[in-house]
């Protein structure tokens, strides 16, 4: 039976996938644990349209930032688009603030965090849209999924 610890990251370094010993204080490292956080919350959220697909590109961007080689296009972002413009036609329109209640709304602060260290790595620009586009789609979400409350 494989043990799941390997005692190599004791002193405070951790592998990618090319197998460069990084400190687990590397931006690399910031960034997949940021993206590791979202797709745990994501998880926790209600049941939504494109959750199992935002989850695993969430684990193709985590591959891609530790090296690994995998393809990520803009068909990703158009879809989250196309998803967007759905959920807004189907909602009023916003003309005050909210208040962020709930795990959907948690999704998006989190997904926020990870687009702003995202840039520190500067993976590929497809990327980084899908991220951006992903914390508007999370906010659309969550205005499905609870009586948006106005802050005044």
């Amino acid at each position: 039976m494989a043990r799941i610890y390997t005692r190599t990251g004791d002193t405070g370094e951790t592998s990618l996938f090319d197998g460069q010993r990084v400190l687990k204080s590397h931006i690399q490292i910031e960034v997949l644990g940021d993206l590791d956080e979202l797709n745990a919350v994501i998880g926790m959220c209600p049941p939504f349209d494109l959750r199992d697909y935002i989850q695993n590109m969430l684990l193709v961007i985590g591959a891609m930032i530790a090296g690994g080689r995998c393809e990520f296009g803009d068909t990703n972002t158009l879809r989250l688009e196309e998803a967007i413009d759905k959920l807004s036609s189907e909602l009023p329109p916003l003309t005050r603030f909210i208040l962020p209640r709930g795990p959907v709304h948690l999704a998006r602060t989190v997904c926020r965090r990870a687009e702003r260290h995202l840039f520190i790595v500067e993976p590929p620009a497809e990327v980084l849209k899908f991220i951006n586009r992903l914390s508007d789609y999370l906010f659309m979400v969550a205005r499905t999924q609870s009586e948006d409350v106005i802050w005044n």
